[in-house]
């Protein structure tokens, strides 16, 4: 008795098991799904597509999805994209949202633009639904000096036909920055800016920054201003400071040189002195010889030394030497 149930168990799970399997490589209710939503896609077909690791499921919802929608598909368009890595819902979703919005978009590219990394799905929705992106704090300098700090919202919408090769919003971001920059560096004074900020709107958008992105710029609002530092006074500071370390380094340069020039003069002036006193030295020696030579008598040298005498006094009263005289 236990063995017939044992057996009739094993019988029911081989059976649950190979009904799986029967119904995994022949999926009879997705075809009836497909059947009635007017898909016409027979067994033979889904089952290949288990071969060709291609899940039916996905492109006969697609199918699906594209027929209700009044789209004509091409399933072995929809493995295809499927195979090279597409996400064929993705590409339907998108199919039937610019359908419905008549946006132009064909299946070809859409799946280009899929296959390149972007949400065609998402593309489509910016184009009915334009995004806004905030850009980041943007510092520029007026012709007065003066900083200001400014804050835009750039309303964009996708371009689909730029969306493959098109770049992205980090290149919106850096041209409206850089169109913010100029235009505010080309005012005359901060103060202009700050009464009509919305010239620094019409400038950028002159501009025609969206060409090459996969957006168009719908518009450029500044969103708030800031007044930064003054650069012009800071500018005017650091180049006075550079001015006067300049000069002082000139200063003490021609101040070293002062200083050799009189360290030479006094080593001259000292070797002049050292010359002077040997010249003198020299003086008694030569009496001495003229008084041995005969050409000089007893009354020249006491002439000569009156003469000594005198000028002695004379520099002692010069110099106001009073008690040397004395």
């Amino acid at each position: 008795m236990f063995e017939g149930a044992a057996l009739i168990l094993f019988l029911s799970v081989v059976g649950l098991i190979g009904l799986w399997i029967f119904l995994y490589f022949i999926p009879l209710g997705l075809w009836f799904s497909a059947l009635l939503s007017g898909v016409r896609v027979s067994l033979i077909q889904l089952i290949l597509m288990r071969w060709r690791k291609v899940p039916p499921r996905t492109i006969v919802n697609a199918l699906i999805e594209g027929t209700k929608a009044g789209l004509t598909l091409n399933r072995n368009e929809l493995e295809a994209h499927f195979l090279a890595g597409g996400r064929v819902s993705q590409v339907v979703h998108a199919l039937v949202s610019a359908e419905k919005a008549n946006i132009p978009l064909n299946f070809k590219m859409a799946t280009a633009i899929d296959l390149a990394g972007r949400d065609v799905f998402e593309a489509v929705q910016m184009s009915v639904n334009p995004k806004v992106i905030n850009t980041p704090p943007i510092a520029a300098v007026a012709k007065d000096g003066i900083q200001l700090i400014v804050k835009a919202r750039v309303t964009v919408r996708a371009n689909i036909k730029q969306l493959v090769g098109g770049a992205g919003e980090e290149t919106i971001i850096a041209r409206v920055g850089e169109g913010i920059v100029t235009s505010i560096g080309s005012a005359e004074s901060h103060k202009a800016v700050l009464e009509n900020p919305d010239s620094i709107s019409k400038v950028v958008l002159a501009k025609g920054l969206d060409s090459g992105t996969a957006f168009e710029i719908l518009s450029i609002d500044i969103a708030d201003i800031d007044i930064g530092k003054n650069i012009g006074a800071q500018l005017m500071m650091d180049q006075a400071e550079a001015d006067k370390n300049i000069a002082q380094a000139k200063a003490e340069e021609r101040r070293a040189m002062a200083v050799a020039l009189e360290q030479e003069m006094k080593a001259k002036a000292q070797e002049a002195r050292a010359k002077v006193i040997e010249a003198e030295a020299q003086i008694p020696i030569a009496i001495a010889e003229a008084f041995r030579n005969g050409n000089l008598g007893i009354m020249d040298y006491y002439r000569l030394k009156n003469i000594q005498a005198d000028t002695n006094m004379r520099d002692s009263l010069s110099k106001g030497n009073f008690n040397e005289t004395k």
